[in-house]
């Protein structure tokens, strides 16, 4: 019995495991994340070569188990005494630009009739901390995998252009000092990785800067997600009649909550919160491998382009956005 449960998923899992592992020795010679990679190496790899059925239930446990642990540790990495380091002004930008940032995405779904599901996912993915908050949201907004993947994939395309051009844009088409430019680069890049990559090219105060500012954003994350829980529980009440499932708070969330609390109190040594965090990243690009390989080149061909475009859209109203705000608040 053991044998029949364990197996499939250890194929599964494996594979999984190997496609993360190719995605980090690519990361570490290009400037493209490694958690898009390893859902880019999976696509291909599940697109070019046709698996046995007893990779599916691993691959399934990947994408969904396996991520539900990774969301939950990735709490760790929330220390909400950050704040104390940002001053109102500052908080009042992050917020009203994330507000921006994903308003322009339902309504770019509105103008170009695009999935606004998928708008929403790509303009948290662009608001607030790229892959991590496109994973931790993406059962709380049921979009499927595919979509889910592909957001990804865009959001951390857009982000690792951004690294080279957002600093130009803050030094020399608003002609923003090292302070205000870093405060740009940390309100709109996506993730983390690339906020330090963009704010240190410009100068240290820069990247000091710009790396407080995007802690702050990935703080919103925690109360962005009771907004969808809220928005989604009280939409699907219409359909309750038919037999629809209520929302409830996913258990992953809770242990996200939990970690952050943790990471916040400061009650673990930092010998420990290293492994979480490690673990977290780890996990996430195993289950995104896993994700990548159930996406099909059709869904690309079709929603692919538009994306894209979406996206790009997104991120340009977040760039001029915060932009025009740190000029009439910071200068």
């Amino acid at each position: 019995m053991l044998k029949t449960k364990v197996i499939p998923k250890f194929h599964g899992i494996t594979l999984s495991f190997g496609i993360a592992i190719i995605a980090m020795a690519i990361g570490s010679f290009l400037p493209i994340g490694s958690v898009a990679l390893a859902i880019i190496v999976g696509m291909i790899v599940g697109n070019t070569i046709k698996f046995d059925e007893k990779y599916n239930s691993g691959i399934t446990y990947s994408e969904k188990t396996l991520l539900g642990f990774a969301i939950a540790f990735m709490g760790i990495n929330l220390d909400f005494t950050i704040l104390t380091q940002l001053g109102f002004q500052t908080i009042l930008l992050i917020i009203v630009a994330l507000g921006i940032t994903i308003g322009s995405g339902l309504l770019l779904a509105k103008f170009f009739k695009f999935d606004t599901k998928f708008a929403l996912m790509l303009g948290i993915g662009n608001g607030v901390c790229g892959s991590a908050a496109i994973a931790a949201t993406k059962d709380i907004i049921k979009l499927d995998k595919e979509k889910v993947g592909l957001s990804i994939a865009v959001v951390n395309f857009l982000g690792t252009i951004g690294i080279f051009t957002v600093p130009i844009i803050g030094a020399f088409i608003f002609g923003f000092n090292d302070i205000n430019n870093g405060i740009l680069i940390g309100n709109t890049l996506q993730a983390v990785g690339q906020v330090i990559a963009a704010g240190f090219s410009v100068s240290d105060v820069s990247g000091q800067t710009a790396t407080i500012v995007k802690m702050g954003r990935i703080l919103m994350l925690t109360p962005l997600i009771f907004i969808l829980i809220y928005f989604f529980h009280k939409h699907r009440k219409v359909d309750e009649e038919k037999g629809l499932k209520k929302a409830s708070i996913p258990t992953f969330i809770i242990g996200f909550i939990f970690f952050s609390i943790v990471a916040t109190i400061d009650i673990l040594p930092n010998f420990y919160v290293e492994i979480i965090k490690s673990t977290s990243y780890y996990l996430l690009l195993i289950a995104m491998a896993a994700i990548g390989l159930k996406i099909n080149f059709k869904t690309i061909l079709t929603h692919g382009s538009q994306a894209l475009q979406i996206g790009s859209l997104i991120f340009l109203i977040q760039i001029i956005f915060s932009s025009l705000m740190i000029m009439v608040v910071f200068n």
